[in-house]
């Protein structure tokens, strides 16, 4: 059979929006544990990171794959008032 993969979760998705929903996801310490480069780790901040993945292409692309895996893996939201 032909199975085709889905769509790329990446395609259409701007570099900053990446970004935030990885800070979303793991805030500044996770996403620091997780790729571990300068612009997350010291003083990070959207443009800083911005500046430096748009001109490292190893860089961007550990931030494309973690992307990839945060949307194939959406975390579960339950708020202690839902039972």
């Amino acid at each position: 059979m032909n199975e085709r993969p889905g769509p790329d979760p990446t395609h259409g998705v701007t570099l900053q929006a990446m970004i935030e929903h990885l800070v979303e996801r793991y805030g500044w310490p996770g996403l620091g544990a997780r790729i571990d480069i300068r612009c997350f780790t010291h003083d990070p901040s959207v443009a800083s990171s911005l500046k430096f993945l748009r001109r490292t292409p190893w860089a961007r692309a550990k931030v494309e794959s973690l992307y990839r895996h945060s949307v194939a893996h959406p975390r579960k939201h339950t708020r202690p008032d839902e039972s």
